[in-house]
């Protein structure tokens, strides 16, 4: 009988999460996560990085945007992919930081045509439990638009308006929800209020992260 390899220790740490670590900051429009990714980035230090938004990337270089159907099917796919790939590149640039990502790709199933968000999944190959499991925690910034603020200014290729704001909101955070650490900053009055919740928040998810510099 050929000889049994030994098992291994039963105390054998295991690692808490996959590396790199991820963050989403997400929400509808104009909730402030774009200018809370800066702040909070600036604020943690050289622990975090942050992955620009994908789609502001693109339309900001040029991309084609339309309204019609298979058209903005094909721009989600290809937002789908960047967002992919930058994570990949900011991951390999900087190996030692958690990854900060302003959106992620669940996101591109709110903003497909039709209200069909399987057909998202599976356009791209993949399914919502894949996708959610590519992410470590969820930042949920909520659209100030819930509390009849305008959402005007900021970013330089937004299109939606206040309504269809709240909409992109609400399919989101039923998409984003099911992620198991999920975390909601809600609309406040106060930028400065909400801000220093979501910071909270980021320091108790980096200081429980176990590959972070120093381990």
């Amino acid at each position: 009988m050929p000889a049994r390899l030994p098992a291994a220790p039963a105390t054998t740490p295991l690692p808490r999460h996959k590396d790199p670590f991820r963050i989403v900051l997400t929400g509808g429009p104009g909730g402030g996560k774009t200018t809370a990714a800066d702040l909070l980035r600036r604020e943690i230090g050289e622990r975090v990085v942050v992955v620009p938004e994908a789609a502001t990337m693109l339309f900001g270089g040029g991309f084609p945007r339309s309204d019609q159907p298979d058209a903005r099917r094909a721009v989600q796919r290809a937002i789908y992919e960047v967002q992919r790939n930058i994570e990949d590149v900011q991951a390999a640039r900087y190996p030692k930081r958690a990854l900060l990502c302003d959106r992620g790709t669940v996101d591109g199933a709110a903003y497909w045509p039709d209200g069909s968000r399987p057909g998202f999944f599976e356009a791209v190959h993949s399914s919502l439990e894949a996708e959610l499991a590519r992410y470590d925690a969820v930042l949920f910034f909520e659209t100030a638009a819930v509390g009849g603020q305008s959402i005007e200014g900021g970013n330089p290729t937004r299109v939606e308006d206040e309504a269809y704001a709240i909409v992109l909101d609400a399919r989101l955070r039923e998409l984003w929800s099911q992620h198991p650490r999920f975390l909601f900053v809600p609309h406040s009055d106060s930028f400065l209020g909400k801000l220093s919740l979501a910071l909270g928040m980021l320091q108790a998810l980096i200081a429980g992260w176990n590959g972070g510099p120093g381990r």
